[in-house]
């Protein structure tokens, strides 16, 4: 449950009418955010769920993406997300707030005994089944590896990633709810028109798509012809959204998970 009544899988129904209509109760800010991210209540027909709303005016001014334009990328992200059918993205809409438009998500609650999936480790103890991506060092000259799990959720959040171009996928950004569903947040500076995946999931690089994901991405191209196109066309321009097709494309012809841009950083910082 993500608080008193809600779950992410009500995202077709309950969980959209309360984060459109409920009334917002802003609770306090999450310190650690870049842009202005509040935690809010809503309230709706005695029905209550916690959520993540940033304002359009807490955005902070990035030079390449346009001013004004990452909560409307945060619901794109949950768009293409529900229409994969996978389901990695929080139910998200963009509405008004006490601090004006902005998007706003359903909470996701991390059990506290949940294991991470993403995180740095010794690194002559990697984890088995865990793909190790970068090298670091601590104060002290220890060597850990940055390295991820080899978990079949995760790699459809790799591909979901390619999909929308995603510049910033830390591992902070990748939530295991109560009932062991991944969950994939914080999508701002997704869907540039140029190449700028940055991401801690690399352990798929170049690998083979399963063939679920193959058909999850005909399953998106058709869409994309149709009504997500449309639903999307609120949220980003008309290259974004070539663009968009124009990466479901590629990855359905190679059939392979990207590899590492050469003229882009690769993993984000801080990567957690």
């Amino acid at each position: 449950m993500t608080s008193s009544g809600v779950a992410p899988r009500q995202e077709g129904g309950a969980a959209l009418r309360l984060l459109r209509d409920g009334e917002l109760t802003v609770e306090g800010r999450l310190v650690d955010a870049s842009n202005t991210t509040l935690r809010a209540l809503l309230t709706l027909d005695g029905v209550s769920a916690r959520c993540v709303y940033k304002p359009v005016r807490g955005e902070r001014p990035l030079w390449d993406f346009p001013e004004g334009t990452l909560a409307g990328r945060e619901v794109a992200a949950y768009l293409v997300s529900a229409a994969t059918g996978w389901d990695l993205v929080p139910p998200t809409v963009l509405r008004d707030g006490p601090l004006g438009p902005g998007s706003c998500q359903l909470w996701i609650d991390e059990p506290p005994d949940s294991e991470p999936l993403v995180g740095f480790v010794p690194a002559d103890s990697v984890p088995a089944r865990w793909f190790p991506i970068a090298a670091a060092r601590d104060d002290d000259g220890t060597a850990y590896a940055l390295a991820h799990a080899d978990d079949p959720r995760l790699a459809r959040l790799a591909l979901l990633d390619a999909v929308i171009n995603n510049a910033d996928r830390k591992g902070g950004h990748v939530l295991v709810g109560p009932d062991d569903r991944i969950h994939g947040v914080d999508h701002g500076v997704s869907f540039h028109v140029d190449e700028k995946l940055r991401t801690v999931l690399w352990g798929w690089a170049d690998r083979s798509l399963p063939d679920d994901a193959v058909d999850m991405l005909a399953r998106l191209s058709r869409q994309l012809a149709g009504p997500l196109g449309a639903d999307l066309a609120e949220h980003l321009t008309r290259g974004e959204t070539a663009a968009l097709a124009a990466r479901i494309d590629r990855l359905r012809e190679s059939c392979r998970f990207p590899r590492p841009s050469q003229d882009w950083p690769a993993v984000p910082w801080p990567p957690l």
